[in-house]
């Protein structure tokens, strides 16, 4: 069958609350988030591994409070003070990546100096503690070690075929019978590796000009992480 020329199109997906999966993995740092008045000097650090749910919640979080949202590598000193309202809210997504761009580590300190006398809210999300980003200004490394910290934890079978049909309907893919039920027996539990596998499912079938089947899902899979396939999937095989 000739392939056709596929295009990424850059979808947006869709990051309202009401999109957001509520679940057991998550529902510890929703609460926090949910409880600006309860966090320590109106911080908070929202901490998960990649695709976990911390940008969706931020981006919401900051739609309900008129935040503004910044990447924590596009942090300047000179635009610090711009950014912290009096009695406002803002929210750092990538905080982590600070410590690998020039001058955003002096921003985020100054932006922790400027949200106290403010009362700005500072909401910010990262992939791990504050310890694991590499931060060489002591004045920071010694304040975020003192954050109050919401964790996103891993997420059960359930959460995972939650996002798995998420992700496909945000890309307007309707998956045939069991395809969902046959990923989630096959992959990890890994969001991330749900968010690609979900990219390529999608490629694969407007390349092909296929549905969105069992075994071209199962496929998919196993090109991504060499695991799972038609032949090994008891129910694609009528077992």
């Amino acid at each position: 069958m000739a392939r056709q020329l596929t295009f990424d199109l850059g979808l947006t997906p869709a990051l309202g609350r009401a999109d957001f999966l509520p679940a057991p993995a998550n529902a510890a740092a929703l609460a926090m988030v949910d409880r600006p008045q309860d966090w320590p000097q109106g911080r908070l650090l929202l901490v998960g591994p990649e695709a976990s749910g911390k940008s969706h919640i931020a981006s919401f979080w900051a739609g309900e409070h008129g935040a503004r949202v910044v990447r924590g590598g596009a942090l300047r000193v000179d635009a610090a003070d711009a950014l912290a309202p009096e009695a406002g809210a803002l929210v750092i997504d990538d905080a982590d990546r600070v410590a690998h761009a020039a001058g955003a580590e002096q921003a985020l300190f100054h932006l922790w100096n400027l949200s106290a006398a403010r009362g700005t809210l500072l909401l910010m999300a990262a992939r791990a503690a504050p310890r694991d980003w590499g931060l060489v200004l002591p004045d920071l490394a010694s304040r975020m070690a003192s954050v109050a910290v919401a964790r996103l934890g891993a997420p059960d079978e359930a959460l995972l075929g939650a996002v798995l049909v998420k992700l496909l309907a945000d890309r307007q893919l309707t998956p045939g019978p069991g395809v969902v039920e046959a990923l989630v027996r096959h992959m990890d539990r890994d969001l991330a590796l749900a968010r690609r596998l979900v990219a390529e499912i999608d490629r694969t079938a407007l390349a092909e000009g296929r549905g969105v089947t069992r075994p071209l899902a199962l496929d998919a899979l196993a090109r991504l992480t060499g695991a799972g396939g038609e032949a090994s999937d008891p129910v694609a095989n009528g077992s």
